[in-house]
């Protein structure tokens, strides 16, 4: 074996870079989710507190759901949604969502957070400064 140290040395360095997303998450894995904090407000007052689409659908699609409402929106002028129970309901993010979810430090921050994620949301939206104060 002419070149047994660059091989071995190329499978140090490979294993390295293999096994790096294991050991720089040593320690992360106890970590609890966040709560979501619904204590705004504007939740507070409902008589029936219930989102746009059931708290499960919204748990696991919302993101695919702002997608689809920039889509209509933007793209195709849309500005009502019909929701799974045949309400309309208006496509807005900040109208709509920050309405009552408007403690957004505590609502959409802390789970972007927990699971590592950069939303592009607010490169074009703005939470607005009365809802920053409800934290």
């Amino acid at each position: 074996m002419y070149d047994g140290g660059k091989i071995i040395a190329g499978i140090i360095i490979f294993l390295a870079f293999a096994t790096f997303p294991f050991y720089s998450n040593i320690g992360k894995a106890d970590i609890k989710p966040p709560k979501p904090s619904l204590d705004t407000p504007v939740i507070k007052e409902l008589a029936v507190k219930k989102c746009v689409e059931p708290k499960e659908y919204m748990r696991a699609n919302h993101m695919q759901l702002l997608i689809d409402w920039r889509d209509a929106a933007l793209r195709e002028g849309k500005r009502i949604y019909i929701n799974s129970r045949g309400e309309e309901v208006f496509i807005s993010l900040q109208n709509t969502c920050m309405k009552c979810h408007s403690n957004k430090k505590k609502f959409c921050d802390e789970c972007h957070s927990y699971a590592n994620v950069d939303p592009y949301c607010w490169d074009c939206h703005f939470a607005k400064a009365k809802q920053e104060e409800q934290r």
